[in-house]
């Protein structure tokens, strides 16, 4: 009888894994490798053992070649218990295909080249990690988290939140241009090199874009940079724990389109402009950076630009308009963008593991002040520019893709004039009833996802939505408002899985202060002022590249923009611009 009872049980077993042997095999998969971690992945004291995990779904052409760079127990794993019910995204581990690498690409296996890399964005001057680490430290570039506590990241449900059970470790400063180098007899002086302290980049950068229709008139325009930039590892060279120094110089060249060819004095369309001035050599950074409590504490101070680290990415910067942060936080001298430096300090660290928290302080002056940035004693400081930026970063699904969620504040105590006297003759002005001067504040909320991982580990290997809003104080910019929205995904082409494409819609809303100046000033027949063409209110600018990783050291993007209204005006005609952007690494 019980001989029996078992044959019909087994019948009925051999009858269900044969009507579906896929689903049942991924649902016995599943099951074994759910029964496995709750067997085994809780040991001493609670704490998970993801590394093999991580092994068992990597391909060996994808292994992670630093020890720093593997996954990391996470603690609070063990106060959540696994529901056999409801797999845990992070205990399933990537899609081997997602993660797998193209063949005979530059980026290495960790997503994480040798620093300073000449494909990072010219912005993205990420932190460094010296030679004597801490032991045990759970990344190379990123800080390690205050607490081994997850922060809003714990209220997603197990499926979705693949940082339950471990890091990817992975390091949003990341490739963005072509990686590699175009001169490959110098990777051997260049690992000498970077082996006793001192790694170091050069690079060229040209952008040349043509009006084709609308605008003021037709033509080109071609701007280029070449920068130098350096890192020393000074526990290298001194034996001094922890510390570094950064040094960065440029040369910039050319005349942009924008104001000439667009009537635009606001916007730059070009990443290139001209705020540095023709100098041969322009200081941009020259700062110091400590990493202390065991790589849970990053600071630097010294000469350097704010938009360095403050709201910005390098997804913003694969755009020429955005980079390197959004037009309206950049026209503001409060905010120091790049290439203009100015003495500041700042510190960053991470509260949870999902989180990080960043403060800092910086003189201001004028934009225009100190074009060669060697003159440090010309700069005519007007007061002190204090920013705060809260980062959620989260990682989702199985994949583990990767979130940035910012939030951004920054005060300026300089006081600027009122812009609703900007078009006016200071007779007239005087005359307006509440003018006065004012501090400047600024609050930004920037936002990319990931949404699809292919290629790689890295934080670019996939494809980001992303979007964002800015806003100014009104009295004191011309600019007082921008918000924008766009995607950059890879992979789109078969076979060119590093390439990129991306597009991105940018609304600006001129300042109300500065349009009742004007309404002001043409009620009275006066002129608005040089290079206005009318009465403004908003412009809309829409851009969209495609990339191409041509070689190693060698990136080639040509790109399209349109402008409705030019000048912020209805007297231009709206313009549609051609360009290439060209960036070579020695």
């Amino acid at each position: 009888m019980r001989q029996s009872q078992e044959r019909r049980t087994k019948r009925r077993t051999t009858s269900c894994f044969s009507k579906h042997p896929d689903k049942t095999r991924d649902k016995g998969f599943v099951a074994l490798a759910a029964m496995a971690l709750w067997s085994g992945a809780y040991t001493h004291a609670g704490y998970a053992a993801p590394v093999s995990l991580e092994k068992s779904v990597a391909p060996v052409t994808d292994s992670i070649v630093s020890p720093a760079s593997k996954a990391r127990p996470n603690p609070t794993a063990a106060i959540r218990p696994l529901n056999t019910g409801q797999l845990d995204a992070g205990s399933l581990g990537p899609d081997p295909s997602a993660i797998k690498r193209p063949s005979n690409t530059p980026i290495p296996p960790s997503g994480v080249p040798i620093l300073p890399s000449p494909g990072y964005a010219t912005m993205s001057v990420p932190s460094y990690a010296p030679a004597g680490e801490e032991q045990g430290a759970a990344h190379t570039l990123e800080l390690d988290a205050l607490t081994n506590w997850e922060g809003p990241s714990g209220l997603l449900p197990p499926r979705l939140d693949a940082l339950r059970r471990m890091d990817m470790n992975d390091p949003y400063y990341v490739p963005t241009a072509g990686t590699g180098h175009l001169v490959p007899f110098l990777n051997k002086p260049r690992a000498w090199m970077h082996d006793r302290g001192f790694t170091f980049s050069f690079t060229y950068k040209g952008e040349a874009m043509g009006v084709a229709t609308g605008g003021l008139k037709k033509g080109v325009s071609y701007v280029h940079e070449l920068t130098l930039q350096g890192i020393f590892d000074l526990e290298r060279m001194a034996r001094l724990k922890g510390w570094s120094v950064h040094a960065l110089v440029m040369e910039r060249a050319g005349k942009a389109l924008q104001s000439g060819r667009l009537g635009e004095n606001y916007i730059a369309m070009q990443e290139v402009y001209s705020l540095s001035g023709n100098v041969a050599a322009h200081l941009v950074d020259l700062y110091a950076e400590k990493r202390t409590l065991h790589n849970k504490l990053d600071v630097i101070f010294g000469r350097m630009s704010l938009t360095h680290v403050f709201a910005t990415s390098p997804l913003l910067c694969s755009f020429m308009v955005t980079c390197s942060a959004p037009v309206a936080l950049k026209q503001n001298p409060g905010f120091s963008v790049y290439p203009k430096a100015t003495w500041g300090a700042r510190v960053r660290l991470r509260p949870t593991r999902d989180t990080a928290l960043q403060v800092g302080a910086y003189s201001v002056s004028a934009l225009t002040d100190n074009p060669s940035g060697w003159s440090w004693g010309a700069e005519n400081t007007t007061g002190l520019s204090l920013p705060v930026e809260f980062t959620w970063q989260p990682f989702l699904t199985r994949n583990r893709l990767p979130g940035h969620y910012v939030i951004g504040y920054a005060h300026d105590t300089t006081r600027y004039a009122d812009k609703v006297a900007s078009s006016l003759p200071a007779k007239v002005a005087a005359t307006i009833p509440g003018r006065r001067s004012a501090p400047s504040d600024m609050f930004w909320l920037e936002a990319d996802q990931m949404v699809y991982r292919l290629g790689g580990r890295n934080m670019m290997a996939g494809g980001y939505l992303m979007a964002g809003y800015v806003h100014v104080t009104p009295r004191v910019v011309n600019l007082s408002d921008q918000a924008y929205g766009g995607f950059s995904f890879v992979g789109l082409i078969p076979g060119r899985l590093t390439d990129r494409f991306g597009a991105l819609y940018s609304w600006y809303h001129v300042s109300r202060r500065r349009r009742e100046s004007q309404l002001i000033a043409q009620d009275a027949g006066l002129p608005l002022g040089a290079g206005v063409h009318g009465v403004q209110d908003n412009s809309h600018v829409i851009e969209s590249y495609y990339a191409i990783d041509a070689a190693p050291g060698l990136l080639i993007q040509p790109s399209f923009q349109y402008m409705i209204h030019p000048g912020e005006t209805h007297h231009i005609k709206d313009a549609a611009i051609i360009g290439l952007k060209l960036i070579a690494n020695l």
